[in-house]
């Protein structure tokens, strides 16, 4: 019975329980430690999975009831969630209008978003207190988890774009985006080298995607993308890493092959990769065909020319896709957070209004941001603009 129980406990990775809590038979960790950063809305943020994994093959299905995440040492939680709330951050997703539930031997992933208080002290550690229903109706505890925050300052850049207008897309906050949910399991690791990515998607006045007259997106060339040969820039002083150039674009809107593997060149069409840091390295991806001149181990400039918007690789219609990641290789990477030194902001926008469905968008009176990471689908400009070329 000492096996059994030490057993247990080690698996909790427990804080010490109090009197009658039954412990969660679970193996709970955050693997990569989440690093604070300002977001566009002027708060600070963290963003990061904690991985469950219901370990003993006859513990039967466990089902998360609340989630609370609390800062070391404080009373109060800096996040609390419900059974409903869980069934939109976790993954594997469960079937529609389903309670989570993780089976034996299987493991489940929480995307957690924090939004710390303004003027409070970042806090330096965090655990997690999840408590999960059994088959038997028992209510068991997982009470620990503790991760230490990352206290290193994001990054700050200059634009990776020409001027112009751009929604950024499918970024930091939506924990459902096609960036943040997506893991890579490559060669014994598992890593999110998107978790702050964006795509970067060119936009008019209007807040539309495509230039006047065109009807049929489907139909639509590539110049009709407001977007569409925009010029990609160096955010920073660096030396390119790898570079592509070659690769066909696809047809807007049309439908996508499967990638070929989960790499740069099975993912990013046409791209740089530049180091700009000790361990830091910018992704561009998707890039017009002819436009990449760099060629690896060139040094490049900020504000350095590198490439055209274009609309190569796994991509559904012209954007520039940018993140930052501590490896030069895609597989194996971990997305990191950064910020850009200066940009305006015009409000937020749905993908449909892109697109002119629904209710007209209306720019939002402007906001002079200024070392930020712009968040999930907010309109955005670079530079001045009277050099902005799409109008």
């Amino acid at each position: 019975m000492l096996k059994i129980a030490s057993a247990l406990l080690l698996a909790c990775a427990c804080f010490p329980a109090t009197a009658g809590q039954a412990l969660a038979p679970v193996e709970a960790r955050v693997p990569f430690a989440p690093a604070p950063f300002v977001g566009s809305d002027g708060f600070r943020h963290l963003a990061y999975e904690l991985h469950v994994t219901n370990f003993y093959g006859d513990t039967g299905p466990l089902r998360p009831l609340s989630l609370q995440v609390v800062a070391d040492g404080a009373n109060n939680p800096l996040l609390v969630r419900d059974a409903k709330a869980l069934m939109q951050m976790v993954r594997p997703a469960p079937p529609e209008d389903a309670v989570v539930s993780i089976p034996a031997g299987k493991r489940a992933v929480f995307f957690i978003w924090i939004t710390l208080p303004a003027h409070a002290a970042l806090p330096r550690i965090l655990r997690h207190r999840v408590e999960f229903e059994t088959d038997k109706h028992v209510v068991v505890t997982l009470d620990g988890a503790a991760i230490r925050i990352d206290e290193r300052k994001p990054m700050v850049l200059g634009s990776p774009l020409r001027g112009g207008r751009w929604l950024a897309h499918e970024g930091p906050g939506n924990m459902q985006s096609h960036h943040w949910s997506s893991l890579v399991a490559v060669n014994g690791n598992l890593t999110i080298p998107q978790r702050y990515a964006l795509d970067l998607v060119g936009v008019d006045a209007q807040g539309h995607v495509m230039k006047p007259g065109t009807q049929d997106g489907a139909a639509s060339l590539h110049a009709n993308w407001v977007g569409y040969g925009a010029e990609v820039i160096a955010v920073a002083d660096g030396i390119v890493r790898s570079a592509r150039d070659g690769e066909e674009e696809h047809r807007p809107l049309s439908p996508q092959p499967e990638p070929a593997a989960l790499t740069a060149d099975g993912l990013f069409g046409n791209y740089v990769v530049l180091e700009i840091g000790t361990g830091v390295f910018a992704s561009y991806a998707h890039l017009q065909r002819g436009s990449v001149k760099m060629k690896t181990g060139d040094h490049v400039h900020r504000g350095d020319l590198l490439g055209r918007v274009g609309q190569s690789g796994n991509s559904a219609a012209p954007h520039l896709h940018f993140q930052l990641s501590n490896a030069a290789t895609f597989e194996g990477s971990e997305g990191i957070p950064y910020a850009f030194d200066h940009f305006d902001v015009f409000g937020t926008e749905t993908e449909a209004q892109l697109f002119g469905q629904g209710d007209p968008w209306k720019a939002a009176p402007v906001v002079h941001d200024r070392v930020q990471l712009p968040l999930n689908d907010v309109v955005i400009r670079f530079g001045d603009e009277s050099r902005e070329s799409m109008r």
